[in-house]
């Protein structure tokens, strides 16, 4: 559709107060349009998750009302819902359009040119002149291109139905040259597609916040503004970007290279037994690898110095505890360590909400339950929340510091790493969930992680 009878029909809408849904409070429900991407919303089946899902449900709650999400399928959508005032808000937009009212901003994000790294691209803004550059259909990023000087534009294409994941995938294939994308979808993408290169950024950033195009627009947005500031006051919007985002660049791109190929290298052969690992505890068998992974880069024979042997990684302690004949069995070994980790998941209090409550316990299968223990007592006095995983991991490296162990029963003990093994863990976790099915389990289970 060109650009004229495109305004027109937009315009249509934007007048007719017949398409406007009404106020939250007489709907009975807060209506946002969404788009779909990895972190931020991701929806299967009837659960979705992510940094939006999460914040706006936070902010539905705060209303006494339910969410209903609309899926957009690409920025002209989510734009078009807002201004026809079909929802009440839409989530993570480019703050700038007159004819909608916005939040405070929520998050800021640079744009980058991204190409293969098996190919040379553009070092300099003039190298884009005449390049062909792919941006995801109605995003700004066009207009952040177009909007460069005459000597440095490139060849702008819109992509229709693919979002930034989709472009990097498509610079990953060599399907495309050169792709624009915002920072924080680089940051996500490169742990799935280790061959991006990040080439060049782009001049100026980007305020995302929430659009509001509905009727009583004005009092919804006030309403989210005292919202974003409360959430930004008490430290929730930073436990919730932790949650989403902490852990994205803790591995290089190498060592996510190495592990993507030993996906297709190793795990195919120990698939089966992280699958009955899963049957037996309930544990997401993608996470029972990804902890293997982190203990043994799935080496059933691995023995550290300090003889700690096997897939999982095992004690001669814990083995014995767990009535392991063979540390040195990859089955055993895997079935074992995934039944200690249900035991440390259970043994975390259960203020502990979920997924706070998985990292919780991998660092406690890392230290021993007795520092983990030693690391509550220390947040408490240090005034962080030990029921979250975003105040503890500032919290466990202090175990090493004398005058903290020194008034712990459990001594020092290295709680630095502690951290870096679990932030592992969930960029692996993250990768295996994008790449490999889940495995349907008869057995029951309240671990969850999305």
């Amino acid at each position: 559709m060109s650009k004229l009878p495109r305004l027109l029909c937009l315009l249509a809408l934007w007048l007719s107060a017949c398409s406007r849904i009404d106020p939250p409070e007489a709907e009975g429900r807060l209506v946002v349009a969404i788009r779909e991407a990895p972190a931020f919303f991701q929806s299967e089946g009837d659960s979705a998750s992510g940094f939006e899902h999460d914040l706006v449900t936070a902010f539905a709650d705060s209303l006494g009302l339910k969410v209903h999400f609309i899926k957009a399928a690409d920025p002209y959508e989510l734009t078009d819902l807002a201004l026809a005032g079909r929802v009440h808000l839409a989530a993570s937009m480019p703050i700038g359009n007159s004819h909608l009212e916005y939040s405070a901003p929520i998050r800021t994000v640079r744009p980058w040119i991204v190409g293969h790294n098996e190919v040379l691209g553009p070092e300099t803004l003039d190298d884009l002149a005449g390049k062909t550059v792919e941006v995801p259909a109605g995003s700004s990023l066009a207009d952040t291109l177009r909007g460069l000087p005459e000597k440095s534009r490139p060849v702008v294409v819109e992509v229709p139905g693919v979002n930034e994941m989709g472009l990097l995938e498509r610079v990953s294939s060599h399907q495309a040259e050169l792709v624009a994308v915002h920072d924080i979808h680089l940051d996500l993408g490169v742990n799935f597609f280790p061959e991006l290169s990040p080439l060049l950024q782009l001049p100026g950033r980007i305020e995302l916040g929430w659009a509001f195009g509905g009727k009583d627009a004005d009092s919804l947005r006030a309403k989210a503004d005292a919202f974003i500031g409360s959430v930004r006051a008490d430290g929730r919007l930073a436990r919730l970007t932790d949650r989403y985002f902490g852990h994205i660049k803790r591995i290089d791109t190498g060592g996510i290279a190495r592990f993507i190929d030993d996906t297709r290298t190793k795990l195919p052969q120990w698939r089966r037994h992280f699958q009955q690992a899963q049957e037996l505890t309930g544990i997401d068998w993608r996470l029972i690898a990804a902890l293997a992974y982190q203990e043994s880069k799935w080496d059933p024979l691995a023995t550290s110095y300090t003889n700690v042997r096997g897939m999982m990684m095992l004690t001669e302690d814990t083995a014995d505890y767990l009535r392991v004949k063979n540390r040195l069995d990859a089955g055993e070994s895997i079935r074992a360590g995934a039944r200690y980790l249900a035991e440390m998941v259970e043994q975390v209090p259960a203020t502990a909400g979920y997924p706070d409550r998985i990292w919780l316990a991998l660092s406690a299968y890392n230290l021993g339950m007795g520092h983990f223990r030693g690391a509550r007592a220390i947040a408490l006095k240090l005034k962080r929340n030990p029921d979250v995983w975003y105040e503890m991991k500032q919290v466990l490296p202090h175990l090493a510091r004398p005058e903290i162990y020194a008034r712990l029963k459990s001594g020092p003990a290295r709680g630095g790493e502690a951290v870096i093994m679990v932030e592992n863990i969930r960029s692996y976790y993250d990768i295996l969930s994008r790449f490999e099915a889940a495995h349907a389990s008869p057995y029951t289970t309240n671990f969850k992680l999305r």
